[in-house]
Order: C-alpha cells, then structure tokens, then sequence
C-alpha cells in the first residue's frame, strides 16, 4: 500500500499538534498548581545558545501549517520577525494550526505531489521535490521544536510522559 503525501505530511502534524496543544495545558496546570509564572517558561532555553521556549512553540506552528502554505506557494522560508507570544497566545497558535490543517483535504495536499519547493535562506536556495521537502526538512525540523519544547516543560518539572508526547496513536481500526 502506498501511503499519500496528505498522510506523511497534515495527519502526523495533526497528531503532534494535539499532542503539543496537550503537554501546553499540563505547562499551564503545573504553574497554577505550584504558583509560577508560565512567562517563566516562554522565556526557557535548554542552553544558552538555543532559543526559548515561544520560539520552539511558534516554530512547530512554522514548520506544519507554515511548511503546508511553502508547498502551495513554492517556496519557504525561515519566519519573520515574530511576535512576543505569552503563554496562551502559543497555546492558542497550536490550536488555530490544528484547525486550519483539519480543513485541508487530502486531494488538495495530494495534488502537490512530484512539486518543487525552493527553501530561501539568507542568500541561499535550496530546492526540493515536495515530497523530499516534507519527510527530510518539515517532519524532522517539526519534530526537533516540538521535543525542544516538551522538554523545556520537562526540565521545569512538568511531570510528562513519552505518551503525552506521542498523542492519540493512529491504530488500526479493524
């Protein structure tokens, strides 16, 4: 069985994203069970020289429904300026990606099949077929931010499992 480009790319998103929009709430739960500011955590870096927490969060926003919008346009970027989001602002972020990825449909992602995407950075082009943009540059920089930020939460004490990062598993049905 071939798998489509609609379910490597928008239904793992989806898993991950619920999966994040998830381990944010327990963030968020943890601050006002143990009295923190969640602010504390939008400012977190793992290491000096990594970026914080809104960063990680906002990048994994970037790089599913951001990566979506790259494949119909043709070309993706690195994110502009972006903005100072608090805590519920990057919660929020997660959702409005979750829902506005669960309005694409399967032939409308599929039909971007054999494309190009040219990634612009700085003075470079990088081109790629949809297809090697998506598994070798999306999903594993989408995966990268998403377990950056599970484990910023992780070192601030946020009792979290492998499972609160996995999500709702897509299991056979029959």
């Amino acid at each position: 069985m071939a798998i489509s480009l609609y379910d490597t790319s928008v239904r793992s998103y989806l898993q991950t994203l619920a999966a994040v929009s998830g381990f944010l709430d327990r963030g968020l739960a943890y601050c006002r069970e143990k009295n923190l500011d969640p602010e504390e955590i939008v400012e977190t870096r793992l290491y000096p020289d990594m970026l914080p927490f809104r960063f990680q969060v906002q990048s994994v926003v970037h790089h599913s429904l951001g990566a979506i919008e790259g494949i119909k346009n043709g070309v993706f970027r690195p994110p502009a300026d972006l903005p100072a989001h608090d805590y519920p602002a990057l919660q929020a972020l997660i959702v409005d990606a979750g829902d506005a990825l669960k309005n694409l449909t399967p032939a409308a992602i599929n039909a971007y099949e054999g494309g190009t995407v040219i990634f612009e950075f700085r003075n470079n082009s990088l081109p790629f077929t949809t297809e090697e943009f998506l598994l070798s540059f999306s999903l594993p920089n989408f995966h990268f931010h998403a377990t950056t930020a599970y484990d910023i939460l992780r070192s601030k004490g946020v009792p979290l499992g492998k499972r609160d990062y996995l999500g709702t598993l897509r299991l056979k049905t029959r």
